[in-house]
């Protein structure tokens, strides 16, 4: 994680640490999105257009750097669940106190999701699939903790797991997103005031991780 904050602090002055975050998760998560959509219709096309507006920003070596930050995160993933995205934003002071955007210690999210959690057992002994609704996901901390706690008893979470997401911000929407795609999670996360609008249906505000489409 170090070397991620490295490159992100490394890049720093022609833009700001958030606006390098900001655009290297929304670049991936578009990435992961479009990469596994078999049918490219007006959505498709809208975020294939976003992307190139971002990669177009930066030179060839800046994103170099980009893709590098993206190799690094899978490889940590492939070593363990963790709250990678979250841990990194605030090691990089992007903290907002103005919003209230702070994203919470993995090591509280993992007592929380122990708590939520009323029998293991039980749930071992079951192939019931399990759904998790988190309706201010942040940048999916909860849920990853939730994820690591089954699987380290042994229980296939990608096959007995089923998660909605959603969150206000967009930004959380794309940390989640990626997240839950890279430890092959069965999530749709959507953007929207969970309060006012529960159930959206716009497909602009909904990414579907590769485990939900059936792709993994």
């Amino acid at each position: 994680m170090e070397e991620i904050i490295k490159i992100i602090t490394n890049m720093s002055g022609k833009y700001a640490p958030t606006l390098i975050f900001d655009d290297f998760v929304k670049m991936v998560a578009i990435s992961l999105s479009n990469s596994t959509d078999i049918i490219h219709n007006k959505v498709w096309k809208n975020r294939e257009s976003q992307y190139k507006t971002i990669v177009s920003k930066y030179t060839k070596e800046e994103f170099q750097n980009l893709v590098k930050i993206l190799t690094l995160l899978v490889n940590l993933f492939n070593e363990r669940i963790y709250d990678y995205l979250g841990y990194i934003y605030m090691k990089c002071e992007m903290g907002n106190s103005r919003t209230g955007q702070f994203f919470t210690p993995f090591n509280l999210s993992e007592l929380t999701a122990k708590l939520s959690i009323d029998n293991i057992e039980k749930i071992k002994q079951t192939n019931d699939i399990i759904t998790l609704n988190e309706p201010a996901c942040g940048g999916g901390g909860l849920i990853l903790a939730y994820l690591k706690i089954l699987k380290d008893n042994n229980i296939n979470y990608q096959k007995r797991v089923k998660i909605i997401a959603q969150d206000l911000d967009f930004r959380s929407v794309y940390m989640t997103y990626i997240q839950l795609s890279l430890v092959g999670a069965r999530a749709k996360v959507v953007q929207g005031d969970t309060l006012t609008k529960p159930d959206i249906k716009d497909e602009n505000c909904i990414f579907y991780t590769p485990m939900w489409k059936g792709l993994l």
